[in-house]
């Protein structure tokens, strides 16, 4: 599969960015007058009142894009698939709306979720872009499975300003980078990456407005779908893919697995990741975000760009993604003991 026009494809990233601008401002102003406002609380990381849902500026100039693509008939993309990433999009972005008017059960958000994540895989096996070389039941669990991770990781790691929209920039163009090399469709890891930018000069440094959930809920589905895109396109492997994601799965999986096996309600809301942990201690929101993009540019990016400079081997590529992981979990454990050493000290509230 192509990618449309460069001069095509630059309008279409630049529409998308204003498009995302433009919205997310009129979001500001909605959520005032609608009173969706997020009060500073005990599980909270922010110190002021501060409106949500954000996100649906995203959401717009993604489907807008999508929607647009598919009348053009696909622009480099099976224009069945292009009609299973709209459905799915609106679908997770929907039921994220609502609950930020609302908030809704956690089944069927979950449900939602899971749907949305059946669509794409759906969409992948009848164009023939399921995972190469795997059994088609397993392809297609794994990638219904991943892509509703995906969506609740990055819907548990949005909770301080700038770092959900900035780490989702981040692997976005990492993708968009892969898949341009390789001769891959770049535009939706391009695209989704444009609506994102749009958002980001309104939720960092201080922000003005929270994604929410119908941006986190929809981020962590356009991240996946371009990844899996990239993996069908063989663009990258899913070596490549977990290693640009390990900054959130690490932080987000090692705090699942410590609440459960703590029997504490893994599903409510806490400040237990890493990134809050860090707030606690006397970090600002920026400081924060800038140690995760540290370990993107330091970490991710070189060991991404090594893997691709080296000949293809999954044994290889699965061996140096567990490395980086180990190493990422050892940072997520000496990171929580120096935070909680610090708070027995007196120098920050221990309450979860």
């Amino acid at each position: 599969m192509a990618d449309p026009s460069g001069q095509a494809l630059s309008i279409v990233v630049a529409l998308a960015f204003l498009c995302s601008l433009v919205v997310t401002r009129l979001a500001i102003r909605y959520a005032h007058r609608r009173r969706l406002i997020d009060h500073p609380g005990r599980r909270r990381s922010h110190a002021a009142p501060t409106p949500r849902g954000g996100g649906i500026g995203i959401v717009v100039a993604v489907s807008a894009a999508l929607a647009a693509a598919w009348v053009a008939g696909g622009a480099g993309i099976a224009r069945d698939l292009v009609a299973a990433l709209l459905a799915a999009t609106l679908l997770v972005a929907f039921v994220g709306w609502l609950d930020d008017h609302r908030p809704a059960g956690i089944l069927p958000r979950l449900a939602a979720h899971v749907l949305a994540a059946a669509l794409l895989a759906a969409a992948l096996a009848r164009t023939g872009g399921l995972p190469p070389g795997w059994p088609p039941a397993l392809a297609a669990a794994t990638v219904i499975a991943g892509t509703a991770w995906s969506i609740n990781l990055h819907n548990f790691m949005d909770g301080i300003d700038g770092l959900l929209a900035s780490q989702a920039l981040f692997v976005l163009l990492v993708f968009a980078a892969l898949a341009h090399r390789a001769g891959a469709t770049a535009a939706p890891g391009l695209v989704a990456a444009a609506a994102v930018a749009g958002f980001l000069p309104s939720n960092a440094p201080r922000a003005a407005i929270f994604l929410g959930d119908v941006g986190s809920g929809t981020l962590g589905f356009l991240v996946a779908a371009v990844a899996w895109l990239g993996i069908a396109e063989g663009a990258f492997g899913i070596a490549g893919a977990l290693v640009a994601c390990s900054a959130f799965a690490a932080d987000a999986t090692c705090t699942l697995l410590s609440r459960m096996l703590r029997g504490r309600r893994w599903y409510s809301a806490h400040r237990e990741h890493l990134y809050q942990w860090l707030v606690r201690s006397g970090y600002s929101h920026a400081g924060v975000v800038a140690r995760y993009m540290a370990w993107n540019l330091f970490v991710a990016l070189p060991v991404i760009a090594w893997m691709n400079r080296m000949p293809r081997s999954p044994m290889l590529a699965g061996t140096i993604t567990a490395a980086v992981y180990a190493i990422a979990v050892a940072a997520w454990w000496a990171g929580k003991r120096w935070c909680i050493a610090r708070a027995r000290r007196g120098s920050v509230h221990a309450a979860a």
